[in-house]
């Protein structure tokens, strides 16, 4: 069987289903996963979830018998969200595949999984597993199915981790008609001091309203709207499968995720040993401003939900984020990365204080700044234009970090230059103290990428 390689990326199997994601190359990747826990991890069991996708059973039902045929037992937990699956991973100590394309389009999907108990596979773990596959050398043998639910579980992880106070909170929330429909409103129903209206709530996995990525502001409009007409405190939203938050205030206007972060860091700092807080370079650097005039000492680390994850397990960090909308609170149980549960946290601090979101965010550095842009390209080339800009600043003696692309410091701003791992474009993303240093910066550096697009 041809297998697109394209589709093994560097967070996870993610592609076009009847294109180069099929039910066929679903049940190769079950043979794959199965052969490989048992010669690799020395283990005969998994857990297997998927989310709303309208191809998402299809697909697990195929990926399922592969993993069988290889003598692998499966804990089948059926329609849950990504983070419900982390949980289930958790709780059977087992490694585990979720069928999955996270934030991408309704007619994407794909395959999350774990080859370790920090987090999902990621680089040379997958492009390994890759090569495992393409040599077809599967086990034969007779699983066994076993049918289990995580719904109780995971709503005593959120009754033991989150701790309301007595005030009220107004939110609207968006489920993005995705994988959070299963589970959302049960969460916030143990909560009764929790006033909720939610919109796009309907279980569809074809996304009808608006795309399913919070970390897009166009995808939030209609959350937008709906804060002001309820006069709610806060907005949030998920994304498709419900490992990413968005954020909008409650005067309407949408906040990125890594200011998002800088409240927590308000919030959590004060009460923690653990005083380093991680984010991702594409994160503004008013969080960084913010953890330190905090006392906290700030982590830049590489872009990547899994790599985040794992960090911030690995050096026992009380939280780590990316600009994305993944976070990680590692400071009170199992650190799991999930969107219900970081909205959670934002509404436990929302009912313990009198200030708004906004004013929570006032007082903060303010740096002009420019959302992600992706400059297409190719695959190949992607690689290429990161080493010409690498070339570049090292010519001009620029300071830089080179852990995720090329992120260039200046005394007041910086750019990112980076390569996609998820699609054929440059991540290109700039910010300063003014706009004329934030327009100067940006025009460098693109006019120097189109010289060699």
């Amino acid at each position: 069987m041809n297998i697109d390689t394209s589709i093994f990326k560097e967070y996870d199997i993610r592609g076009t289903y009847n294109v180069n994601i099929t039910e066929n190359i679903a049940y190769k990747i079950g043979q794959g996963y199965g052969s490989y826990l048992q010669e690799k991890l020395n283990t005969k069991s998994c857990v297997v979830g998927r989310d709303n996708r309208l191809s998402s059973l299809t697909l697990c039902n195929a990926l399922i018998e592969g993993i069988l045929s290889t003598g692998c037992n499966v804990f089948n937990y059926g329609q849950i969200t990504t983070p419900m699956h982390y949980l289930s991973r958790h709780i059977n100590d087992s490694y585990g595949i979720m069928v999955t394309a996270s934030h991408n389009p309704k007619d994407d999907n794909g395959f999350k999984f774990s080859f370790d108990k920090l987090a999902n596979a990621r680089g040379q773990m997958i492009y390994d597993f890759r090569d495992y596959i393409l040599k077809e050398k599967f086990l034969i043998g007779n699983g066994i199915i076993i049918k289990k639910d995580i719904k109780m579980a995971y709503l005593d992880y959120m009754k033991k981790n989150i701790k309301m106070g007595e005030k009220t909170v107004k939110a609207v929330i968006d489920l993005g008609n995705g994988a959070t429909t299963c589970i959302a409103k049960e969460v916030h129903a143990l909560f009764p001091n929790l006033d909720i209206t939610y919109i796009c709530d309907a279980n569809d996995g074809s996304f009808p309203n608006h795309h399913p990525d919070p970390a897009v502001e166009e995808n939030m409009e209609m959350l937008k709207q709906k804060v002001v007409e309820t006069n709610a405190d806060v907005g949030i939203a998920y994304d498709g499968d419900g490992d990413r938050i968005g954020i909008v205030l409650e005067n309407g206007k949408y906040v990125s995720a890594d200011q998002f972060m800088i409240i927590i860091a308000k919030h959590l700092l004060p009460e923690v040993d653990s005083k380093t807080l991680l984010y991702d370079v594409k994160c503004s650097k008013s969080l960084e401003d913010e953890i330190i005039k905090l006392g906290g000492t700030p982590y830049c680390y590489r872009t990547g939900t899994s790599y985040t994850e794992a960090k911030t397990k690995e050096l026992n960090l009380a939280f780590g984020g990316e600009f994305s909308g993944h976070v990680f609170f590692n400071d009170r149980d199992y650190a799991l990365g999930s969107g219900i549960y970081a909205g959670l946290r934002l509404l436990e601090i929302l009912s313990k204080s009198d200030q708004t979101v906004s004013e929570m965010l006032e007082n903060t550095t303010h740096y002009y700044s420019t959302p992600e842009i992706k400059m297409a390209t190719t695959n190949d080339k992607k690689f290429e234009l990161v080493e010409h800009i690498l070339e570049y600043v090292k010519k001009k003696q620029y300071d830089y970090n080179a852990i995720d692309g090329i992120r260039v410091t200046f005394s007041d701003g910086w750019a990112l230059i980076r390569a996609s791992n998820t699609g054929p474009n440059l991540t290109l993303r700039f910010e300063a103290k003014t706009e004329e240093f934030l327009n100067q910066i940006k025009k460098e550096f693109t006019d120097i990428l189109n010289k060699y697009l």
